[in-house]
């Protein structure tokens, strides 16, 4: 189980808790604007096929804890750390922006032959009638360094 996400070219540092399902069938949230969250149904950090880690952009006028991850490049490292000890580290292969309305699910947490993470948060513009954004940014990764315990 992961405990901590460290994305240190921004300085996104968090601990974890864990996420479900929602009564329509998406996502869970985090409740509020910081920690992050693990999507408890898909494989964990290091396992074959595509982590899911869930982060708000921001809550109530204040910076969530992914607030940065739209600063996030192609190259740069993420680490996991696990209840077990271990840590693994994922290089970004690509950051992209979707609208939310065409969210390409299939992409993002289809399955995959090797170990992957996606840092998924909300972006572009706000729509107050909706009380939501209107896209997502997902962070794409891969593993580098398998875990160690």
């Amino acid at each position: 189980m992961p405990t901590r996400l460290r994305v240190v070219s921004v300085g996104i540092d968090t601990s974890l808790l864990p996420l479900g399902l929602a009564a329509d069938g998406s996502l869970e949230v985090p409740p509020s604007g910081f920690p992050a969250g693990w999507f408890t149904g898909a494989p964990t950090p290091g396992e074959r096929g595509p982590a899911v880690i869930a982060g708000h952009v921001d809550m109530n006028g204040r910076a969530g804890v992914f607030y940065d991850l739209r600063r996030v490049r192609a190259g740069d490292a993420v680490v996991v750390d696990r209840a077990d000890g271990s840590s693994v580290t994922f290089r970004v292969t690509a950051v992209s922006t979707y609208e939310k309305k065409n969210f390409p699910s299939q992409l993002v947490d289809g399955d995959l032959d090797h170990p992957g993470l996606r840092l998924i948060t909300c972006g572009g513009a706000f729509d107050h009638a909706a009380r939501s954004y209107t896209d997502n940014i997902v962070v794409f990764a891969d593993l580098v360094t398998p875990a160690r315990g």
